[in-house]
């Protein structure tokens, strides 16, 4: 793999404690007690339990007739496909001077790609869009608005869930960005570059739900094969055509200050559009039936942002400690306020959860539950 570890990312994975050319070229397994830190295997189990939890969920609602669940649990694996690699080896795709080396993960238990992408990474993405497509569908926004303001609805719920994930990141060692990256990782909120928290936390995602849910219907067994297919491959262009306001302000000489204004501008759209519609779904009187909230809705939500509360609290003696945005041990820390306000959107979505579903306890029993 030396031939994909350049001086940014010999430099960056140093920085993470190991040595991008002593890597293996495939696949990697290590004991989870050699983690640089005891809250890398708490968030591979919190992760890839979620992903496994998810799937289960997603099969059960496809045996009762919806296929939803299941066509965005495989969606975002394409997605996932798609979108990695020319991250991770921008060179192997002709992309190194569009967007130079952006970032590296660093080693997990289970690691592929040269330890570029930990197994935990590939369960990120179903984690997340089936958390937030769950927690939109159970508050009845899909059935009684649509795909379009649900998708609206998934772009928040996933910019407060994922946040509080990626603003600590950085200082915990799950992974680092590469600061001499003008083009991708500037601006950035704190630690965290600004177009990672609008395009990868939000847009993304929102677009390929909305994709799945049009494209999918009622369709079933090989029927969803190709629409899954195209959901995931679409879903980057989402992401560009949102991208284009700031990439008027980039180039070889980026002006920062405008495309933090601009991506700044479409994050505040994103809360008040995603707020705007969860708001008016609660307060209509006319909501429609009440859907029915799965184990997995009820649950896995809750259980995600007490895992990551249990990180942010293990953070917290270095981060009040940092100075002038960085730890005792050299680490760049995230946004805390930024984090704080996500974990209580969250909060407020979970409510909100709990608020809806008390009439479904009640109500008779679906098989889609």
């Amino acid at each position: 793999m030396s031939g994909a570890c350049g001086p940014d990312a010999e430099a960056v994975t140093r920085q993470l404690g190991f040595d991008c050319h002593a890597v293996s070229p495939v696949v990697s397994v290590r004991a989870p007690w050699d983690l640089a830190n005891w809250t890398m295997p708490l968030l591979e189990v919190l992760i890839i339990g979620g992903a496994v939890f998810a799937l289960w969920h997603a099969v059960r609602r496809y045996r009762a007739g919806d296929p939803v669940n299941l066509a965005l649990w495989w969606a975002s694996l394409v997605y996932l496909v798609v979108t990695e690699p020319p991250l991770y080896f921008p060179e192997w795709f002709g992309l190194d001077r569009l967007y130079g080396f952006i970032f590296a993960h660093n080693q997990f238990t289970v690691q592929f790609m040269g330890d570029r992408l930990p197994l935990y990474i590939v369960a990120f993405y179903p984690v997340i869009s089936q958390l937030a497509y769950e927690l939109v569908r159970s508050l009845g926004i899909f059935r009684r608005r649509g795909p379009l303001a649900g998708a609206v609805a998934v772009a928040f719920a996933c910019q407060v869930f994922y946040e509080v994930f990626d603003q600590v990141g950085p200082q915990l060692k799950w992974w680092a960005w590469n600061p001499a990256n003008r083009i991708v990782n500037h601006p950035a909120l704190a630690s965290v570059p600004m177009t990672s928290m609008l395009l990868f936390a939000s847009v993304s995602m929102a677009g390929m739900t909305y994709l799945v849910v049009r494209f999918t219907g009622q369709r079933r067994g090989w029927q969803l094969a190709p629409r899954i297919l195209a959901a995931g491959i679409l879903t980057p262009l989402t992401m560009a055509i949102a991208g284009i306001p700031a990439s008027l302000f980039g180039g070889d000489n980026p002006n920062t200050t405008a495309q933090a204004w601009i991506l700044g501008a479409e994050l505040a759209l994103v809360w008040l559009g995603g707020a705007w519609v969860v708001v008016s779904q609660l307060r209509s009187r006319d909501r429609g039936l009440d859907e029915p909230l799965s184990a997995f809705g009820r649950y896995y939500p809750a259980i995600y942002l007490c895992g990551l509360a249990v990180c942010w609290i293990g953070a917290l003696p270095a981060y009040l400690g940092a100075r002038d945005g960085v730890t005792s041990s050299g680490t760049p820390i995230g946004s805390g306020p930024y984090a704080l306000a996500c974990f209580a959107a969250a909060s407020l979505l979970l409510a909100a959860q709990a608020s809806v579903s008390r009439r479904s306890l009640v109500a008779p029993r679906s098989g889609l539950g």
